[in-house]
C-alpha cells in the first residue's frame, strides 16, 4: 500500500483516506521514521476499511453517459439545446434569469452558478432520468435568488421539486 507522508510544522499525526484512494499522512516535522512505521501499522485496519469502504461506494455506481470526447458535435448541440429549453422553463416559473449556460465534463460537480448568472451543468445529466437533470437545474436557479446553502435556499429548490431529498440521493450513484 502506498501512503504518501507529508511533514510540516503541526504537532499531531494525521490521516487522510481519499476517495480516489490516495492515503495521506501528514506528521510533525521531529518524528521518526519508526514511530511513523508504528503508527501506520497501529492503523492499518482502519486505512483498509475506509479503502474497502470507497471500493463498495465506486463498485456501486452507475456509468450513464458516454466519455465526452466520444459524443458526436451533433450530440454535443441536442445537450445544449436540451438545458437551454429546460433551464428557459425553470427560469420562467422560478423568476429568475441566467447570463450564460455552458456544459462541462466536470468530475465532481453536477452543475454551478456564479455571481453574474452563469450556470454550468455536467453533460452525464443528459443521459439521465429527467428528474434528476431538473433538479440540478432548480438547484443552480435557486442559486439566482440565494447564494448559498441556507434554509432560505433549500424552500426555494423545494418549491419547484418537492422531492428533491430523493434526487440528491440518487445523483450520489452516478458522480
Amino acid at each position: 500500500m502506498d501512503i504518501q507522508v507529508i511533514k510540516s510544522k503541526r504537532k499531531t499525526i494525521g490521516l487522510e483516506v481519499h476517495t480516489d484512494g490516495r492515503v495521506i499522512l501528514r506528521a510533525p516535522m521531529r518524528i521518526t521514521n519508526r514511530e511513523l512505521n508504528k503508527f501506520i501499522d497501529n492503523h492499518m485496519s482502519w486505512i483498509e476499511s475506509k479503502l474497502s469502504l470507497i471500493e463498495k461506494k465506486n463498485a456501486d455506481k452507475i456509468s450513464v453517459a458516454p466519455p465526452k470526447e466520444t459524443i458526436s458535435k451533433k450530440e454535443l448541440n441536442a445537450i445544449k439545446e436540451k438545458f437551454t429549453t429546460r433551464v428557459q422553463y425553470y427560469c420562467n416559473i422560478m423568476g429568475v434569469s441566467v447570463n450564460r449556460i455552458s456544459i462541462k465534463d466536470q468530475k465532481t460537480r453536477w452543475g454551478s452558478c456564479s455571481s453574474k448568472g452563469n450556470v454550468n451543468f455536467n453533460y452525464k445529466l443528459y443521459y439521465m432520468p429527467q428528474e434528476l437533470m431538473d433538479y440540478v437545474i432548480v438547484h443552480e436557479l435557486s442559486h439566482r435568488k440565494y447564494m448559498n446553502h441556507s434554509d432560505l435556499f433549500w424552500n426555494e429548490v423545494g418549491k419547484y421539486c418537492p422531492e428533491y431529498r430523493m434526487y440528491r440521493k440518487e445523483l450520489m450513484k452516478y458522480l
